[in-house]
């Protein structure tokens, strides 16, 4: 009997799966949050696991997620123990005690609150996958070039910081440790979601573009004399091109709705984090520009360029983000402006129903 050869299916599935990847030419959701998702591992706050399409819950990791979330917050109140009740670690004035707290407790509550939500995020990437895989390749590489340099180049510089952290002294190291876990847990968790942002905003970009479309073929279709027959051969397919759309849309929205839940308080305290952050690094700028920084005190010259490194940095991630936002609200908008010129471009009495379903049930979501 000769033996039947696999299936090209089959065939085609293994080649997607042993694709490889490279930086700035991603083609699907996955090659695109690539980096994302590798930062996230290392740091024990990506305890999933990904066959084929399928995002899987992997016990063996959050287990992993727990320890490691359990260890910073226990050494994060423990440093907070040591500055404001032994006062064993002492600061020169009270605002660096209180960023220090301010800091440590932001910066905890954000841990715990994504080692909580493991499982809904999960849910939410693989929607997000699901509804994104209509994309084509090109939309996904021009968005590589912006997420995986920022993904990429904002860990790599973070993680350069690192040898800031040796201290000889084994509390001052272990403070600067837990700090510098801390800073790339929510640098991971900002850029996750601003991801998301991203291709849902791609998302609402490809329904507006096929809503123009189909309002071309609405206005060339009008029905004239002559072409009658062709008008009510192509109206069915019109109509269920508007109800694909309106679901579609319909999808989006409920994602953009749960990104927004799941992400609530870690965005609420990292603007916090982020203005309190600013703020402090001011302060002791302009303290130390005001006593005037000696050309023979290293120290004095590092500190002062680390405020204005921190500045810097707290600025352009918060920029960054609402950005993001900002452009993905107006990309979701932009469908109303749309739908509204498809509504007064036809005078088909089944099409304007249907826009107005339409147009009604996308103000209510």
């Amino acid at each position: 009997m000769i033996s039947s050869p696999p299936p090209k299916s089959e065939g085609r599935a293994k080649g997607k799966v042993r694709k490889k990847w490279w930086p700035f030419h991603a083609t699907d959701f996955q090659s695109l949050m690539y980096p994302c998702f590798i930062f996230c591992r290392i740091l024990g706050i990506f305890p999933y696991k990904i066959n084929a399409s399928t995002f899987e819950f992997s016990k063996a990791r959050y287990v992993l997620s727990i320890i490691v979330i359990s260890i910073v917050s226990a050494t994060g109140l423990t440093i907070l123990y040591e500055i404001d009740v032994a006062e064993k670690i002492k600061y020169d004035g009270v605002p660096g005690a209180l960023q220090c707290n301010c800091y440590y407790v932001l910066g905890g509550f954000i841990a715990i609150v994504t080692c909580i939500l493991s499982k809904p995020r999960m849910h939410l990437l693989q929607t997000t996958l699901e509804i994104s895989s209509r994309l084509p390749p090109e939309t996904y590489q021009k968005m590589s070039r912006l997420i995986h340099a920022k993904d990429i180049i904002g860990f790599l510089l973070l993680i350069g910081q690192a040898s800031n952290c040796w201290s000889d002294n084994y509390g001052d190291f272990f403070l600067k440790v837990i700090a510098m876990y801390i800073t790339l847990l929510v640098f991971q968790t900002d850029m996750l979601y601003m991801n998301c942002v991203c291709v849902l905003k791609a998302c609402f970009k490809r329904i507006n573009d096929n809503l123009v479309s189909l309002r071309e073929h609405v206005v060339s279709d009008e029905p004239h004399l002559l072409r009658r027959i062709y008008h009510e051969q192509r109206n069915p397919f019109l109509l269920m091109e508007l109800k694909a759309l309106k679901k579609r849309h319909l999808i989006v929205s409920d994602t953009v709705q749960m990104l927004n839940a799941i992400f609530s308080l870690q965005l609420l305290a990292t603007i916090v984090m982020t203005f309190a952050e600013i703020t402090f690094s001011l302060y002791f700028y302009i303290v130390q520009w005001q006593d005037g920084v000696s050309i023979i005190n290293l120290e004095k010259q590092i500190w002062h360029a680390y405020y204005i490194t921190s500045v810097a940095y707290y600025s352009i991630k918060i920029a960054f983000v609402v950005w993001a936002c900002d452009t993905g609200k107006d990309q979701a908008l932009q469908i109303g402006t749309t739908v509204h010129d498809v509504l007064i471009s036809t005078s088909d009495k089944q099409i304007k129903d249907e826009v107005v379903n339409f147009f009604t049930k996308m103000f209510c979501t």
